[in-house]
């Protein structure tokens, strides 16, 4: 309350259903996620890790949504570049790492697979495949699952624009909008298909293509982090209301390379890329929290000091864990023996 008794105007994030703490919170794991990429880029150039797909430039959003949704109900289908998201619902540096690093100690694949395919039963995040868009389908069904079971939760499930135009998007987003699932459907919207750029891939606006399965679709800043949490905290509201799915698309730029494997430089200019670093949505959000007082250089200098410590161990843990076992190659690739080490069957 102010002197007169009523009540204090809402700030933007208060506005949007965070309180100081999370708004705070949500920007450390955007920080955390952006330094954590930076590390994995490193460590591909030192010949410590193999291979990274980066997604510097879609933290933002891809935490904001994570703090939108409800981590101990809700299903979880994120894409190779969710490193943001993945650490927003839980999974740590260190286990992101024995991801890059391949180690049997992986608790998304055991070191079989490559960096980026994330799965965790722990987290209700569903195993994704490496065909790009095979989990909008997976994503589909479990939402169904769901209201089968009664459950008031939502499947959340990301991946790119480019991807968008392949079949097991439309095929999911149709079934969804028949049966009104509670699924949202997440684009992000990094302006590349690799190397192809939206201009080649798109006639006209992904979030448009929800009117032809009859739910809605809507295009968000992915930049600014109060307003893709709100898209998806509404989204996931209308879901388990039963009122049926939602499009999100998130429009960002990739401001890294598609891959380690990658020379950006040889479809898009320097200038353009730089024009889209002054964009990034993770200070952006910064100054923001520091013009309501949340947050400091100071407060982010210490913070640095802690994230830079947590990589660091993280990353020597990796580097001296077990790689996996030949003789452990078929483990949880076929039904076996009840003690659950599979078989050769």
């Amino acid at each position: 309350m102010n002197q007169k008794g009523t009540a204090a105007p809402q700030t933007l994030h208060e506005a949007a259903g965070l309180d100081d703490r999370r708004a705070v919170e949500m920007y450390k794991y955007m920080l955390l996620a952006r330094k954590f990429d930076e590390r994995c880029h490193l460590l591909q150039r030192a010949g410590k890790i193999n291979f990274h797909v980066s997604g510097i430039g879609q933290e933002t959003a891809q935490v904001a949504a994570a703090f939108a949704l409800n981590t101990e109900k809700d299903y979880f289908l994120p894409y190779y570049r969710d490193y943001g998201f993945m650490l927003a619902v839980g999974m740590t540096p260190r286990e992101l790492m024995l991801s890059a690093f391949a180690k049997a100690e992986d608790p998304n694949s055991g070191g079989r697979q490559m960096p980026g395919h994330f799965g965790s039963k722990r987290l209700r995040v569903l195993t994704g495949s490496s065909p790009v868009t095979t989990q909008v389908p997976h994503a589909v069904g479990a939402a169904l699952a769901a209201r089968m079971r009664g459950e008031e939760a939502v499947s959340f499930v990301t991946f790119g624009e480019g991807s968008s135009n392949q079949g097991d998007f439309h095929e999911g987003a149709n079934f969804a909008g028949v049966q009104k699932l509670p699924v949202i459907m997440m684009c992000e919207n990094n302006q590349y298909a690799i190397s192809v750029p939206i201009a080649k891939q798109l006639a006209g606006k992904v979030s448009d293509r929800a009117l032809g399965y009859g739910f809605p679709g809507l295009r968000v800043d992915g930049n600014d982090a109060l307003e893709m949490f709100r898209a998806v905290r509404e989204a996931r509201e209308r879901g388990v209301r039963g009122e049926g799915p939602t499009l999100i698309e998130a429009m960002m730029y990739r401001l890294s390379p598609h891959s380690t494997s990658d020379n950006d430089l040889a479809y898009r200019t320097k200038e353009e890329v730089d024009a889209n670093w002054k964009k990034d949505g993770i200070p952006r959000y910064k100054q923001y929290l520091i013009e309501e007082g949340l947050w400091s250089e100071e407060q982010e200098e210490v913070y640095l000091k802690e994230v830079a410590q947590e990589l660091k161990e993280a990353t020597e843990y990796a580097d001296q864990a077990a790689y996996p076992r030949a003789e452990d190659t078929l483990l949880h690739v076929y039904a076996g023996d009840d003690d659950g080490q599979g078989g050769n069957n």
